[in-house]
């Protein structure tokens, strides 16, 4: 819908004039994010700065039908916060502060523009741990996290950001505000509306403020990168890793072409990649007790050396492991500079990552593209970058959307689905029909419907168009 002088005026009395753009620049700026190249410009960008104002600004919407996208940071990789019918932009940047640690109960309770590096910053000086971590996290918010139910290298052990939310207040589409829980660790109370709420992607509230649990820091960890000569065995070690009774806190899968590129584009590493080297895992264990990870680590080799590796190297300063970390979380901007390309964010159970890696491989020459795989494998969570390169636009258009429909039903024929982290978003809806019947996903649409009746607060995401 058209944003109209009277609609502007009225988003203005609610605002306030410095707080709400209809310039081309700011439009352009909330109109994309980490997703390909896509760009939707909303018709008018709005920064609210209170619940209340949210609130205002959800029932305006309803009166007029007005679409709105909540805004986050736009480092999302599904399309999420694009404004794919116009409508209201609301930028959530003003929502960026800490509002307490609660150094008694293990909580702290942020806003959701809080950016998750400065969040698990603070909450450590005060010797405290919120463990997932996003690649982008240094740049990420807390509320996109919640959003997206994101996850990160440390999810192996620790578990994703929807096992750290305790309570969340948000405004409903209608314009209401609600806490959606209680911050206790425990609750048994009715219909679980938190955890209906992580992962919603911005289609059932818009958060405001987020509770989460924190652990206690760890104050010892090992990290060692295991080259492999064959990409396959890399995959099938990962599950032996579990199966001999140890739980790494990180267990990263990065294949060939991965870290050469982020090894280029990645300034002040230098890690020597032979040229028989196809894949390598970054394996990390951590806890309060050196001569415990000590004897977990060389269990790791036990395993690691049943396989055909290269000599395996042992991070010994906190510079050699800043520097590893800093090269596996530069690996999705590298590839990004080096070719157009689109990601998937693959998940299957951990012993099947061999089958999905060989399969991935046989559907890219079935349909002419080259992909570059890596991901958090210690979960089975497979990021497949399917590289332009010198392809045609033609069968770029074409073809690829074929290849990348094989890839998702091979990763739910292997008991997995179509994403383990990134979202649904605008790019995957139309493959949701892989993994759901209609039954299921007409339950998610009602479920929308209940919480949203006039389809006004981030429509065309997730669910397919013919369900739209």
């Amino acid at each position: 819908m058209q944003i109209t002088s009277e609609i502007l005026q009225k988003l203005i009395d609610i605002a306030g004039k410095t707080y709400v753009f209809t310039d081309d620049e700011t439009r352009n700026h909330y109109g994309h994010d980490e997703t390909e190249d896509y760009i939707f410009p909303p018709g008018v960008v709005v920064k609210p700065g209170s619940a209340e104002e949210i609130s205002a600004i959800m029932v305006l919407a309803n009166e007029y039908k007005i679409p709105v996208v909540p805004i986050a940071a736009r480092t999302g990789l599904s399309g999420g916060a694009l404004s794919i019918h116009q409508g209201i932009g609301l930028a959530m940047d003003r929502f960026n502060k800490i509002l307490e640690i609660d150094e008694q109960n293990l909580q702290v309770t942020t806003e959701p523009a809080v950016i998750t590096q400065i969040l698990r910053e603070t909450v450590a000086e005060k010797g405290l741990f919120y463990p997932p971590d996003p690649s982008s996290q240094g740049s990420c918010w807390i509320g996109g996290n919640v959003a997206e139910n994101a996850g990160g290298a440390r999810a192996v052990k620790y578990g994703v950001t929807k096992d750290y939310v305790l309570n969340l207040e948000v405004v409903l589409p209608n314009g209401d505000i609600i806490w959606t829980g209680a911050n206790t660790l425990k609750n048994s109370t009715g219909y679980n509306l938190t955890q209906l709420m992580v992962g919603s992607e911005g289609t059932l509230g818009i958060i405001t403020k987020i509770v989460l649990k924190l652990l206690p820091c760890n104050s010892h960890n090992v990290l060692m990168l295991v080259p492999f000569y064959q990409a396959s065995q890399a995959c099938e070690a990962v599950s032996a890793i579990f199966r001999a009774g140890i739980v790494p806190s990180a267990l990263e899968f990065m294949e060939r072409d991965a870290i050469d590129w982020a090894v280029r584009f990645v300034e002040g590493i230098s890690v020597t990649i032979q040229p028989e080297h196809q894949a390598h895992l970054l394996i990390e264990v951590d806890g309060n007790y050196p001569e415990v990870l000590m004897l977990e680590a060389e269990k790791i080799m036990g395993v690691v050396e049943q396989f055909q590796i290269d000599e395996i190297l042992f991070a010994d300063t906190d510079e050699q492991k800043n520097a590893l970390w800093k090269m596996r979380r530069g690996v999705a901007e590298a590839v990004k500079s080096n070719s157009i390309y689109k990601e998937e964010d693959t998940v299957v159970p951990r012993y099947e990552l061999p089958k999905l890696l060989q399969g991935i491989k046989e559907i890219g020459k079935k349909y002419g593209f080259k992909s570059v795989c890596y991901g958090h494998a210690g979960d089975g969570n497979l990021h497949v970058n399917i590289i332009k390169s010198d392809m045609t636009d033609a069968n770029w258009k074409t073809e690829v959307p074929k290849g990348i429909r094989e890839i998702f039903e091979l990763t739910v024929s292997l008991k997995g689905t179509l994403s383990g982290e990134h979202g649904i978003g605008f790019v995957q809806k139309n493959y949701m029909d892989i993994a759901f019947s209609e039954v299921q996903l007409q339950l998610m649409r009602n479920i929308k419907r209940v919480f949203d009746p006039n389809n006004v607060l981030n429509p065309g995401k997730i669910f397919p168009d013919s369900l739209d």
